[in-house]
């Protein structure tokens, strides 16, 4: 009878990382759109996330092939994931990030709801969609801003491209009805909601809201341009735009890194639009239980390639089963500089 004892030295098979795609949507009022998860959801569960998904060949195959597991190309920005993230972007929230005649689709109500419905049940293919209404996906108004790769791990693993994609600023107080999320239901989400920024930073610092290290991360490196509001109308749309074209001008930066030690490592010359970023361990923290996760290396997928992530900051985690808490984005040598100080220090 053959042994039913696994072999110790064997490992479990690492999962594939699906091709996925997420957007960072700006408000007319450069608020940050997340969507609440259900609790049930097999992943990022009751999380607070930005608008995406799994790509999807019946409809984002329109844009482009899905590049194949041994493709350089599945891990790069491309036509098929920024179909999937516009297309994403319509089934989650109603938000259509598609133009005619040089602007924002404008929608009915009914209109929106029924092909949200038809889309998400493979009724209809989004393109097909965009055909029958004379609209054309803005995928050229989408901002390549970083990847993100599951850590191996993780059971289930995503190769993520995230976007950053910048609504288009009104005169108004408030934004048009096209602009206005709304949740898809219950399906995958239970809200849609525009925040300030800095808002959801202290709602996931105080335990309000559960923000996982990516969404935390690129939060946190948008607050420092959108730094609040205005109650002057008027002077509304020069205060947004003002704060937009620092944030641009700082996502097509050549040098990335901002310290001394970061700028002479490899990683500070891949633009933002390429860092590829697969948490891993770093060290454990025994004074408050926080794992500390390195962003510097791609992953395995990559491994050996010239592509990577962020080596001046680390992600403070405690992992727990209801999520991730106490996520801090913090600097690197900093956190270091903390461990070596300790008595007993062991780095």
């Amino acid at each position: 009878m053959a042994s039913q004892t696994r072999d110790a030295s064997s490992k479990p098979d690492v999962q594939e990382p699906r091709p996925s795609s997420s957007v960072l949507l700006l408000s007319p009022t450069n608020e940050i759109l997340l969507l609440h998860r259900v609790k049930t959801s097999t992943s990022f569960a009751s999380a607070h996330v930005f608008p995406g998904g799994n790509l999807d060949p019946f409809h984002d195959a329109d844009g482009g092939d899905i590049p194949g597991p041994e493709s350089a190309e599945r891990h790069r920005d491309g036509p098929a994931y920024r179909m999937g993230a516009i297309r994403e972007t319509f089934e989650e929230t109603g938000i259509l990030l598609a133009t005619k005649n040089g602007a924002l689709v404008n929608l009915s109500a009914e209109q929106r709801d029924e092909a949200r419905k038809n889309i998400y049940g493979n009724k209809v293919k989004f393109g097909d969609f965009l055909k029958s209404i004379g609209a054309v996906a803005d995928t050229a108004g989408l901002i390549p801003f970083t990847r993100w790769i599951t850590p191996t791990n993780v059971p289930k693993r995503f190769t993520t491209q995230m976007y950053l994609y910048l609504l288009p600023i009104s005169k108004r107080s408030v934004p048009s009805e096209i602009l206005l999320p709304t949740p898809d239901g219950g399906v995958e989400h239970t809200a849609a909601q525009f925040a300030p920024s800095q808002s959801w930073l202290d709602k996931a610092a105080d335990g309000s809201i559960i923000l996982f290290p990516p969404q935390l991360y690129l939060i946190k490196m948008l607050t420092r341009f959108l730094t609040g509001s205005t109650s002057a109308l008027e002077e509304g749309p020069l205060h947004y735009t003002a704060q937009r074209k620092k944030l641009v001008s700082f996502l097509r930066r050549r040098v990335t890194a901002e310290t001394d030690r970061g700028k002479q490592h490899p990683t500070a010359t891949i633009s933002w639009a390429e860092k590829v970023m697969s948490p891993y361990h770093l060290l454990f923290r025994e004074e408050d239980g926080r794992v500390v996760l390195a962003l510097d290396k791609p992953g395995p997928e990559l491994e050996g390639s010239d592509r990577g992530g962020d080596w001046e900051r680390v992600a403070l985690v405690k992992f727990g089963r209801g999520g991730p808490s106490e996520v801090e984005i913090r600097m690197r040598e900093e956190v270091l500089a903390e461990q070596r100080a300790k008595p007993d220090a062991r780095l």
